[in-house]
């Protein structure tokens, strides 16, 4: 009997229970994003807010790992990018649960009317550098239009005392961003420090902060073995999205 054939869209990503076009977006489907969708804690989670929502892939990956009386919102600055998260939104299975805003996260939070039990944000982490291939893409990449200070500030605001804000970024802005979190009354309770493979140091790290002190976690992901396969840590973390997991 021949298996089924899966015909992949070229305009986006294919999941295994989801598509995210991304053709409309100044960054695309990564790594990162998929690595921090999969990995911030969920337990317990009411509802839950992404900041620069992009594509919707957070927004859509965190509809996928909660219960269905779960709500998320995802904020977007830029209106293409906005457009198209709303549309992967209402494509798939979790459309009820998913409203994506047009809107600067440091407007919206003055007016949003509830706190969020979890927040995600795949933030630009890069400041000022090289010309980018169009406004989009550098206020995605670069902090000018939204720095880690502000980006802190509306998460506070946002929190719920229990609540988790989590975030992926290069290793080396990690230190940085923690120290001025704790500037804000934040706690770092669980990091996770990811490497390509054994011999290379971290180039990523996710953090999940709390406004309530507690129990601190930290761990290392390698991304490949030896081999160059990807490692048994890699795939139990994403063998629910991926579709060669």
């Amino acid at each position: 009997m021949c298996s089924q054939k899966v015909v992949l869209r070229r305009d986006g990503f294919t999941f295994k229970q989801f598509f995210v076009a991304h053709d409309r977006c100044a960054m695309k489907v990564g790594t990162d994003g998929t690595l921090l969708g999969a990995w911030v804690p969920v337990a317990k989670v009411k509802n839950v807010l992404d900041i620069g929502t992009g594509s919707g892939l957070l927004a859509l990956m965190l509809a996928q790992r909660t219960p269905e009386n779960v709500t998320v919102d995802a904020v977007e600055l830029d209106p293409l990018a906005a457009e198209q998260a709303a549309e992967n939104a209402a494509g798939c299975k979790w459309a009820s649960r998913i409203n994506v805003h047009c809107a600067d996260i440091r407007e919206w939070a003055q007016q949003a009317t509830q706190r969020y039990s979890l927040i995600v944000s795949n933030p630009p982490f890069f400041s000022q550098g090289s010309d980018c291939a169009s406004p989009e893409r550098a206020q995605a990449r670069y902090t000018t239009t939204l720095d880690h200070q502000a980006l802190l500030s509306s998460a506070t605001q946002l929190i719920t005392e229990d609540g988790f804000f989590c975030v992926i970024m290069p290793e080396t802005s990690g230190t940085a961003f923690t120290e001025l979190a704790k500037t804000q009354g934040w706690f770092v309770r669980y990091r996770t420090d990811i490497a390509d493979n054994e011999t290379r140091l971290p180039h990523r790290v996710m953090l999940a902060l709390s406004p309530t002190d507690g129990e601190y976690f930290t761990d290392r992901l390698i991304i490949r073995g030896p081999d160059q396969q990807y490692s048994e840590g890699y795939c139990g973390l994403t063998q629910d999205f991926y579709l060669f997991m």
